[in-house]
């Protein structure tokens, strides 16, 4: 079975009303998903971050620049799409965001992608004030098919 298939089963029986933070955990293929939500329903959830680790994985051995590049094509069930913004080889992470944010009034909205030389990424949504000002963590919606998906194409 795909990591995407396991955690749809998974997403496809996990309800809870909007409010009290849950997480569901999955693992395949030598992967382990955490999706942490705000609410969970028959259609999909309200995502705070989607995170995934390699616990088996090699470490340290990853060319994230090219890792960076797979998740950036293959992710594409977002609002915006992602971009390499930076790699940053000491730390061994890479950091990928929306290419053009969302603008609402005042305010810019985008997704953000941590991704580690040990295989993990992390993926949340931000909301900053437009021309610098502060960001903070928001969550975001997507069904479960869109969901499952993300999960498996962060898996690269």
């Amino acid at each position: 079975m795909t990591l995407e298939n396991t955690l749809l089963q998974k997403l496809n029986k996990w309800r809870f009303a909007p409010g009290d933070r849950q997480t569901l955990t999955a693992e395949e293929g030598g992967w382990t998903v955490a999706v942490h939500a705000d609410g969970a329903d028959t259609v999909g959830c309200h995502v705070w971050e989607v995170a995934l680790t390699r616990p088996n994985g090699p470490a340290g051995t990853i060319d994230l620049k090219a890792r960076a590049g797979k998740v950036v094509q293959s992710v594409t069930g977002l609002l915006e799409p992602l971009k390499l913004l930076e790699v940053d080889v000491p730390r061994g992470t890479a950091l990928l965001r929306s290419q053009a944010p969302k603008q609402v009034e005042e305010s810019l909205f985008y997704y953000e992608v941590l991704l580690g030389a040990d295989g993990a990424a992390n993926a949340r949504r931000f909301e900053a004030e437009r021309g610098g000002g502060k960001r903070k963590q928001i969550p975001f919606t997507l069904t479960h098919e869109a969901l499952a998906q993300l999960a498996d194409d962060l898996a690269v």
